[in-house]
């Protein structure tokens, strides 16, 4: 297994509306699937399918450039009033303010980045689910939204906060709700400007702002083995 998991030097991120290839969207559902039971987790709204058939869906995904084999995804839904974003779903039964804040920010155009998962694979090389949500913030401006929400579990937290994330703390318990078991907290948390990023740390936002100037971004990475593993960012505007 760790042999393997070595042998990856490319990644590829690249970017699909979800109605436009219904296959890599079921390739998504059946790998974010596979991780959040390895954790015991079996309800959460953000590995609802229904998403497959929301226009307003954008699907960054993770592939290994040499075998097209699918290593992770993140989800951009843009706000349309007709589906709820999943951080809607996953709290607003708890705390149903979180409908008109995002009602509030829908016009502006706002959004959501969810679903974010990396597989085994990835993890083993110690490339984490922040060059995921860098291209899904960096690709956001493009579908029309200038403000993201987020749902952070505690391991991603931190690197939410980089992003220029903030808790949105007149919500819950100070941002924070049981989610998605009784075991287990989620913080609700929201990015003002992703164009701009004021908030955003380095070198975060220098990458984010990069893959926007070019359209096909590469970036080296040193794996916890020591190996050096590209990423490229296939992000062009729709």
């Amino acid at each position: 297994m760790e042999e393997h998991k070595s042998d990856i030097k490319n990644i590829k991120f690249t970017v699909f509306r979800a109605v436009d290839d219904r296959d890599a969207c079921l390739s998504f559902v059946e790998g974010h699937k596979r991780v959040l039971e390895i954790f015991g987790i079996t309800q959460i709204s953000s590995a609802k399918a229904d998403w497959i058939l929301n226009p307003d869906v954008y699907v960054v995904l993770v592939t290994d450039e040499e075998t097209d084999k699918v290593l992770g995804g993140g989800r951009i839904h843009k706000a349309n009033r007709k589906n709820r974003l999943p951080v809607e779903e996953a709290v607003g039964y708890m705390d149903d303010r979180i409908y008109q804040m995002v009602d509030d920010y829908t016009d502006a155009g706002t959004g959501e980045v969810a679903g974010v998962w990396n597989s085994f694979e990835i993890a083993g090389l110690g490339i984490g689910s922040i060059h995921l949500s860098i291209a899904c913030v960096a690709y956001a401006p493009y579908v029309g939204i200038t403000t993201l929400f987020g749902l952070a579990a505690p391991a991603t937290y931190r690197n939410v906060l980089k992003g220029g994330f903030q808790v949105i703390t007149s919500l819950g318990n100070n941002g924070k709700f049981y989610y998605p078991k009784d075991d287990m907290t989620a913080t609700v948390m929201f990015n003002h400007d992703i164009v701009d990023l004021p908030l955003a740390h380095e070198p975060q936002r220098s990458i984010i702002l990069a893959t926007r100037n070019e359209p096909l971004y590469k970036q080296e990475v040193v794996s916890k083995q020591g190996d050096t593993v590209t990423l490229t960012f296939h992000l062009p505007k729709p």
